[in-house]
């Protein structure tokens, strides 16, 4: 992508930024009203605030709280979507990008919990998930410092293997990132997979997001977007989790 492109991706992600602050607060001043739902809608009306486009087809983004975090891609209906109470984990997953020719999806994942005394395991799990982000962030620069674009099977097993140390990578449900395009937040520049034959690529922003998800209690991601240059440095362009956001 040209630099030009690559800003916009960066102002995409300012966006979310504080459009994620700005859900997380709409769900304390509503506790016990409203639904995960109604916090998706509140996003997707701040996303037309912020002339920002979600994808198309379907512009849904993901709100869970509770056991629905469990679910790697869970999407709140009407219907079926919990009331967000008092003392619960909330996760809020929002990709979008500028309405203009030439801009790049940002993409991030952010966890939140209302109530004082956030359970232990919760806190034990984050705890993994933030370590596993940091060290496949870390893994990359090495490969960068020594003047090479890393593999992505390996950025990919990087993760799982930090996982696995815990007896953990079982719970690790979805692949490592995705590289971020114009038309959706999924692109095709190159996929991080186990079996991929692929390198990074420059001047691709890409998401970094491990997770892991215990079905019918709870799930825990955290996911932040970055690009790597010609020269070799890693820019990381979205905030990045480092504690539970208390709500």
């Amino acid at each position: 992508m040209k630099n030009k492109e690559i800003e916009k991706h960066k102002i995409a992600a300012e966006k979310l930024e504080l459009i994620k602050n700005k859900a997380f607060d709409f769900i304390r001043r509503n506790l016990d009203k409203v639904s995960e739902y109604d916090v998706q809608n509140f996003i997707l009306t701040e996303f037309k605030k912020e002339d920002l486009v979600a994808n198309e087809k379907y512009p849904v983004q993901i709100v869970a709280t509770n056991e629905n975090t469990g679910f790697v891609h869970y999407f709140p209906e009407k219907r079926k979507a919990k009331i967000i109470k008092k003392d619960s984990l909330i996760l809020i997953d929002i990709w979008a990008r500028l309405n203009a020719k030439g801009a790049p999806f940002a993409d991030i994942t952010w966890m939140g919990y209302n109530g004082k005394n956030i359970p232990r395991e919760i806190r034990k799990i984050l705890r993994r998930v933030i370590e596993a982000r940091d060290f496949t962030i870390n893994f990359i620069k090495r490969h960068l410092k020594d003047g090479k674009f890393p593999r992505t099977k390996d950025v990919e097993m990087a993760a799982r293997n930090y996982f696995q140390k815990f007896n953990l990578d079982k719970f690790f449900l979805h692949r490592v990132g995705h590289s971020l395009g114009f038309h959706t937040c999924h692109a095709k520049y190159f996929r991080f997979d186990k079996k991929s034959k692929t390198r990074i690529k420059p001047n691709i922003p890409f998401t970094i997001e491990p997770g892991l998800y215990f079905k019918d209690k709870f799930g825990i991601r955290s996911e932040i977007n970055c690009y790597i240059t010609e020269d070799y440095k890693l820019i990381i362009t979205t905030k990045m989790q480092k504690e539970i956001v208390k709500i």
